[in-house]
């Protein structure tokens, strides 16, 4: 299996990866005979994995971790990493490459996303481009512990996916991939959040001028800016604030100066 350089900030890690790389990392390891957890960070990810220890180990023990946001590629730069636009990448504007390309390497995929309804018109679209492809789900609105959790497991593993699609938001889906990897017979732990409700159109994703140019979180705060401003205007303060003051006591000359002291 390919390597990919590694990229930290705040000391969490990700991996210098384009889209097609990623897409052809899947298909790949889900025919190897390991599980594998595929991560990704965002601002929001990044501010989880600074503030919350487990969420940090999980992105950073993850096989594979790619970028799916614009500022945690302008914080690697302002760090001095060498990173560009073709290694940040968004799932509904790969999904659809990701799915023909289970179909036509007969990787199974199985989503466990979105609220009731959003599964089976993900589905359809699906089965429009990928008429063969082998693919099942259940809506993500169900108890993550007991016997709601255990049926849902079951259905996973009567299945055995190649890939499983988890989208239940972070750090829900990642601390649920925790707590139950060791039950689930899949080969890649994909969790990709709000994905199909985009994809769906359930959830207006915005104007392609927008989330084509690094404001993807402009275009959703716009839609729903009550819930989202917390997230966006002061999460996304918080990081560049992190970012900066560790770049501001960990640069060389401050590191020169604490040496004569």
């Amino acid at each position: 299996m390919k390597s990919f350089a590694e990229v930290s900030v705040l000391n969490t890690r990700f991996h210098k990866v384009t889209v097609h790389q990623l897409i052809q990392y899947l298909v790949s390891a889900a025919k190897t005979e390991t599980k594998k957890i595929v991560g990704n960070v965002n601002i929001r990810a990044m501010n989880f994995a600074y503030e919350l220890p487990w969420y940090r180990d999980f992105i950073n023990d993850a096989d594979l971790v790619f970028c799916d946001g614009f500022g945690i590629i302008l914080g690697a730069k302002f760090c001095g990493c060498s990173v560009d636009s073709t290694h940040r990448m968004t799932c509904p504007d790969y999904i659809e490459d990701l799915v023909k390309a289970c179909e036509k390497n007969n990787v199974s995929l199985f989503i466990l996303a979105g609220r009731p309804g959003v599964v089976e018109k993900a589905i359809h679209k699906f089965n429009v481009i990928a008429p063969n492809l082998k693919v099942e789900g259940h809506h993500g609105y169900f108890k993550k512990s007991g016997a709601e959790n255990d049926a849902v497991i079951q259905k996973i593993n009567e299945f055995q996916p190649g890939i499983l699609y988890i989208g239940f938001g972070m750090p829900l889906q990642e601390r649920w991939i925790v707590e139950n990897f060791d039950r689930i017979e899949a080969r890649i732990f994909l969790p990709l959040g709000a994905c199909l409700d985009f994809y769906t159109d359930t959830v207006n994703r915005g104007p392609s001028w927008l989330t084509d140019n690094g404001f993807e979180w402009l275009s959703r705060f716009i839609t729903e800016p009550r819930r989202l401003w917390k997230r966006y205007f002061l999460g996304n303060f918080v990081f560049f604030y992190r970012v900066f003051c560790n770049k501001l006591f960990n640069s060389p000359k401050k590191k020169r100066l604490q040496h004569k002291d």
